[in-house]
Parts: structure tokens; C-alpha cells; sequence
């Protein structure tokens, strides 16, 4: 990935077409022969026609308010029940507050640049290793779907763990016979996910639900903050120390920084991208201002609601820690199921553009053998992740691990030195310095996050054995 293209050749928009030429041919004729895809043109509103790699889903048909709530809904997620216990009890009040808003900030600039790379070169790349394998080749292309892939992999893992957690936590209210366990309910939110992707044939045609998600997210977030003041004004003085002995705390405050990029990123936004009208980079644009600012404000407040409210005892998941009506509770916890849910689809879309494109598949939705398809293929990636999600229901590891071993490549690292290659030709020294920067602090980061991560995933491990009722 880091290799620095060589000075001269050309200033401008000629540079830009000399670094296109020199990477993009290789590229496309391995992408050309493995997908037999048929590329075509369509113009972009300007004077030259932008080229568009074929794919089975549909892109350019969203606006930037569908596509800047499909970001919010990944920030908002039921992801977001679990950051005070997460993010805050690790980092504390200064750490916290502070590492939030840094993160926000530096995930905005990250993503725009990333945004701004969509159609470089004259050629529109509608997926994450395509815009890889564009700059740097087709090494980098399979690297980075690599890293994708398992990004999205533990993201979808973590999403089925919280809708299990949530539907254990609903039974668990009415009946506390043990007799449903979280390995159960997670076989049965996998199936939930399952005949929701069969029935949802890409990340475009999820419309109303969209609409259906932002409701469930403001049940959840609303709830947990009503009843978390609620209980904050009664309870007592709270204990806000970081816990753990110096050695611990290392391990858990590296930890919870990877869960802060984790927060805000989604490791999938070229694919985002795609769905969007023209003009691409500036609809997206708006579309990650808004997530960045409007987007971000309830998630915010459970997370800093929750952690006063409960302090270092918060548990991982807030809905576990509040108190209130039984059916007030359980309504908070099906939103969180449904929520998690529709998530999975958006973040495991990337995959399903894969596969069907690979295998040809279009037309109807509805028609036999398309359906049959995704009957098969996408039930067999989610039975696999609802496996893997039982075996080993640690969430808060789910998080630590995916936010250091790709979410700090694909989002930070790996965005920074792209437009440092792509855009070279424009850079000051100073620009370019700053972009080098980024790259070996964000790689020393993912390190040592991804070490931290591991050592958790071990504890716990030694702790609570396979498919452990939690």
C-alpha cells in the first residue's frame, strides 16, 4: 500500500490521467476477466463522460438525504447502547468526552477524503478495492477487499450478539427460568437477519425501512436516557475511577480508542457512495456533514447520559442497567433487535453486491431463481456469522478487534495515503507531511489496539467458555 509514487510527469488534471494510466490497466484486466463485467459510461453533468464498472445493484438513484441517513443509521445503531460501557468507563470524563469529539472530527476528514477520491481518474469506483486497485493495483485491490470483508464481518457479528443480548434481555424480563440461553436467542436473531437479506435485495432498496430504523433508534435512545436520568437523580454518588490495575488500564483505554473509530465509520463508504445521485462528491459531502453533526447528537447523549448516570459500574450493554416499567424495557429492547437488524443489512450489502454480481444475478428480485440465490448465499453468510457470533458472544472484543484490524486501515490509514498518491502533484510539503503523519500514527495505533484487543479476547476466553450464556 505505502508506496510513493515518483515526482514529475505532468501538473493538474494531466498528472491525474498519467497516474490512472500507469495503475489502471493492469487493474481492469484482471477485474475485466475475472467478473466479465461490461463497463459503460454515463455522463456526469460536466464535459467528460465518467466510466461506471458493472454491478448487479442499482447506484446513482438515492439523494443525499437517503444515503446521509443510511450513514446515521450505522452511527446510531444499537451499537450506541454500549459505548458508555465501551468507550467511557475505560477513558473516563476527560478521556471520553475529549476522544469523542476528536474522533468525530478526525472520521469526518478521513471520510471526505475518501469522497472526494469516487470518480478519480475519470472512472467512478463504486467499491472500496476498486478504488484501491485503481491507484495502487490489483495486490492492493484483493488486500483491501480483505480487510473489508472481515471489517464487515465483525461488524454483522457484533450486530447479530446485540440483537441475541437484546432479545435474552426481553425474555429475562417476563421469565427468569434460564431455560432460553444467549446462544439460543442468537441462533434466532440470525434467522430474523437471514429472512430480512432474502427479502431486501440491495442496499437502495431499503426505502421505507430506513425511515422504520431512525423510529426504532430514537425508542431505544430515548428510553435508555429517560430512564438513566431517571435512575441518575435517584441514585447516590457515583464511582467515576478508571478500574484495573496500571497494566490493565493500558490494555483497556488502547482498547476503547479503537472502539472510539469504531464508533463513527463504516469501512464500506464508496459502496455508500455509489447509491448516491450526481454530483456524487458533493451530495456525499452533505450527506457526511450531516451525519457528522445531527447524526451524532444522540449518540452522544446515551453515551454521556448513560455513564453519568451509572458511572463505572455501566454495564456494556445500557439497557441491562436501567430501571423502569417492565414494558417500557421490553419496547426499548425489540427496537434495539429490529434496529440491529436492519444495520446488518447495510453493513453486509458489500458482500451481496459481490456475490451477485459474481454470479450474474439480475432482474425481478422476486423471480425464482434470484430469490433461490439469496436463499442460499446470503443464508449461508449469515449462518456462518451466526455461528461465529455464539461461539464466541464477547461484544465489547467484537468492537476493540474490528476497530483495530480495519477499521484504522481502511478508514484512516489507507484513506490518507491514497489522496497523498492520488493528489500528490497538488500537495505542499506541508500537506504532504501532514498526510505521513496520519499514516504512522494511525499504524502504530492499529497495532497496538489490535494487541489490546487480542489480550481481551483471551481473557474473556479463559473466563466464559464457547457459546457462553452471558
Amino acid at each position: 500500500f505505502l508506496h510513493v509514487v515518483e515526482e514529475g510527469g505532468g501538473e493538474g488534471e494531466d498528472r491525474e490521467r498519467l497516474l490512472a494510466a500507469e495503475t489502471q490497466e493492469p487493474f481492469l484486466r484482471e477485474t475485466m476477466t475475472a467478473t466479465e463485467a461490461k463497463n459503460r459510461k454515463t455522463n456526469a453533468g460536466g464535459d467528460s463522460d465518467i466510466e461506471i464498472p458493472d454491478t448487479a445493484h442499482q447506484i446513482s438513484s438515492d439523494s443525499w438525504f437517503q444515503v446521509a441517513f443510511v450513514l446515521t443509521t450505522g452511527i446510531n445503531s444499537a451499537y450506541v447502547l454500549g459505548y458508555s460501557g465501551t468507550i467511557m468507563v475505560p477513558l473516563g470524563w476527560i478521556g471520553g468526552v475529549v476522544g469523542l469529539i476528536l474522533a468525530t472530527a478526525i472520521s469526518l476528514y478521513a471520510n471526505s477524503l475518501i469522497a472526494k477520491l469516487h470518480e478519480f481518474g475519470g472512472k467512478r469506483h463504486i467499491r472500496y478495492r476498486d478504488l484501491a486497485g485503481f491507484i495502487y493495483g490489483r495486490k492492493a485491490y484483493h488486500l483491501t477487499w480483505g480487510l473489508q470483508y472481515v471489517n464487515l464481518f465483525m461488524i454483522n457479528c457484533g450486530f447479530i450478539i446485540l440483537a441475541g443480548s437484546a432479545l435474552k434481555a426481553v425474555y429475562v424480563l417476563f421469565r427468569d427460568d434460564h431455560a432460553l440461553k444467549l446462544p439460543h436467542c442468537i441462533a434466532i436473531a440470525g434467522l430474523i437477519c437471514a429472512l430480512f437479506a432474502i427479502g431486501i435485495p440491495h442496499l437502495s432498496a431499503l426505502g421505507v425501512w430506513l425511515a422504520v430504523s431512525t423510529i426504532l433508534s430514537l425508542i431505544y435512545i430515548v428510553v435508555a436516557i429517560v430512564l438513566s436520568v431517571r435512575d441518575g437523580v435517584k441514585a447516590p454518588s457515583r464511582d467515576y475511577e478508571i478500574q484495573g490495575s496500571s497494566f490493565s488500564k493500558l490494555f483497556t483505554i488502547t482498547g476503547a480508542a479503537a472502539n472510539l473509530v469504531f464508533a463513527f465509520n463504516t469501512g464500506m463508504l464508496p459502496e455508500i457512495q455509489a447509491t448516491v445521485r450526481q454530483p456524487v462528491v458533493k451530495n456525499m459531502m452533505r450527506a457526511l456533514y450531516f451525519q457528522f453533526t445531527a447524526g451524532v447528537l444522540p449518540m452522544y447523549a446515551v453515551t454521556f447520559i448513560g455513564y453519568w448516570a451509572y458511572g463505572s459500574s455501566t454495564s456494556t450493554y445500557l439497557l441491562n442497567s436501567v430501571n423502569g416499567p417492565l414494558w417500557v424495557k421490553a419496547l426499548a429492547n425489540i427496537s434495539a433487535i429490529l434496529q440491529s437488524v436492519i444495520s446488518l443489512h447495510i453493513f453486509a450489502s458489500p458482500t451481496y453486491e459481490y456475490m451477485d454480481t459474481r454470479f450474474g444475478i439480475k432482474g425481478n428480485p422476486l423471480a425464482l431463481k434470484n430469490l433461490m440465490f439469496r436463499i442460499v448465499a446470503r443464508g449461508g453468510y449469515i449462518a456462518v456469522s451466526t455461528l461465529i457470533s455464539a461461539l464466541l458472544p464477547f461484544l465489547g472484543d467484537f468492537m476493540s478487534l474490528t476497530g483495530a484490524v480495519s477499521t484504522f486501515p481502511l478508514t484512516f490509514i489507507l484513506a490518507n495515503h491514497m489522496y497523498y498518491k492520488a493528489k500528490n502533484n497538488k500537495l505542499n510539503s506541508l500537506q504532504k507531511l501532514w498526510h505521513w503523519l496520519n499514516v504512522v500514527f494511525f499504524s502504530l495505533m492499529s497495532v497496538a489496539a489490535a494487541i489490546a484487543a487480542l489480550r481481551l479476547i483471551a481473557v474473556d476466553s479463559k473466563n466464559f467458555h464457547v457459546f457462553a450464556d452471558l
